[in-house]
């Protein structure tokens, strides 16, 4: 059945509608899982060393899933491959709950990442397939409902958290809930045909121009940090500055909250500034934020920083993945393709990384790895330049239901 007109403008806002939902349950189930790493590791017994090497399992189940998720939604469709991935997820957050030591929660976190990168990428590529039917930028305020998700879950997690209830009814409820809402939502999503050759989206790595891998590196960079803060905020908040449950939750939920804010704003801020400016300012924000939070010493003076660390974030991770379409001499299938590969491995890196570097030091300096990447992002985000120019994106023509 082909739609025009009236018709398909009104399939396009429910299409619209149903990716806003999808984002904001992708963000409530992650926070659900790193409101209670807290209590995760307390109960395990774990070190932070221990706890960042478990950590890299749902590292490595979600880059391993990223060609995989490609692969699902070139056959059988964004749609499908969306609410398959989106059910999963929602129910593998129940898997932490179960483990009894390091390694079967390093197996739980390896299932949990792989459906998150499965539901991460149908999903964006149910928002690009929207964002072309309607011909106006929409990902900046989809990426801003996966932080609204984080902001409220995480709030909700520290909520149960103060109360001492254990993650297991907590996870269960929380797979519940969102479970029917992607099932509710699930006839809104659009199911479009795919134009895209089979190998558009291979890349030699002696063929990706300088500005592709200053892009990537930025990605690497910005993704490795993003994890960093949703990994370590709550468990820096609780050992080094002894904040209680609550409060060290709340950490995340103001990153995030400043995070989802300033998505919202991201066309806005990116039309006046222009994508270069965008980056580097951003990454200078974050910078300073995680500079004054890392000086503090008591938790309320902390939190400021972490929300200035998630508004300078906001913008850059879906302006940067975006920009990867618009490299010189690339298809745009090929340059958005290897910034998103060789960016999720910061999540491989950064878990370990401040794991490891905490026990050589403390968290507090360990998390001065984070302001580093944020440093080397400025540098490179004069890449940028060279760009060709933002433009509309092109209408879809056809809509197959």
């Amino acid at each position: 059945m082909t739609l025009s007109g009236p018709d398909m403008r009104r399939r396009l806002r429910a299409a619209w509608w149903g990716t806003v939902v999808l984002f904001l349950i992708h963000g409530l189930v992650v926070s659900t899982w790193i409101s209670r790493i807290p209590a995760v590791k307390a109960a395990l017994r774990l070190n932070d060393a221990v706890l960042g090497l478990a950590l890299l399992g749902m590292a490595v189940g979600a880059v391993c899933t990223i060609p995989v998720a490609g692969w699902l939604i070139g056959r059988f469709g964004s749609k499908k491959t969306s609410i398959t991935a989106s059910l999963v997820f929602c129910c593998s957050v129940i898997l932490p709950a179960f483990a009894s030591n390091a390694l079967s929660l390093a197996v739980a976190l390896l299932v949990f990442g792989a459906a998150a990168a499965a539901m991460d990428v149908s999903m964006n590529a149910q928002g690009v397939e929207v964002e072309k039917g309607l011909g106006m930028p929409t990902m900046s305020r989809f990426h801003g409902m996966f932080s609204l998700g984080g902001m409220v879950g995480a709030g909700i997690g520290g909520f149960i958290a103060r109360r001492g209830i254990a993650p297991l009814p907590h996870f269960g409820v929380s797979a519940a809930i969102n479970a029917a809402a992607v099932l509710l939502i699930a006839r809104l999503l659009l199911n479009s045909r795919a134009h895209e050759e089979a190998g558009e989206h291979r890349l030699p790595i002696t063929q990706i121009p300088r500005v592709l891998l200053a892009l990537s590196a930025i990605g690497f960079c910005i993704l490795l940090a993003e994890g960093a803060m949703a990994d370590w905020t709550a468990l820096y908040l609780k050992q080094i500055l002894n904040a209680d449950a609550g409060t060290a939750a709340a950490g995340y939920a103001v990153f995030s909250a400043a995070m989802a804010l300033f998505r919202f704003l991201g066309d806005l801020i990116t039309a006046r500034l222009g994508p270069m400016r965008t980056v580097r300012d951003g990454s200078l924000v974050a910078a300073l934020g995680l500079m004054w939070a890392l000086s503090m010493h008591a938790p309320g003076w902390a939190l400021p920083g972490f929300a200035a660390a998630g508004a300078g974030f906001s913008v850059i991770i879906p302006l940067v993945f975006g920009s990867g379409g618009r490299v010189e001499a690339v298809s745009p299938g090929a340059g958005i393709a290897t910034v998103t590969g060789i960016g999720y491995l910061g999540f491989i890196v950064g878990p370990p990384a401040i794991g490891f570097a905490s026990q050589l030091f403390t968290l507090r300096y360990a998390l001065g790895v984070v302001v580093a990447c944020c440093l080397l992002t400025t540098l490179l985000s004069g890449y940028m330049r060279a760009l060709k120019p933002m433009g509309t994106s092109e209408a879809v023509t056809e809509l197959h239901l």
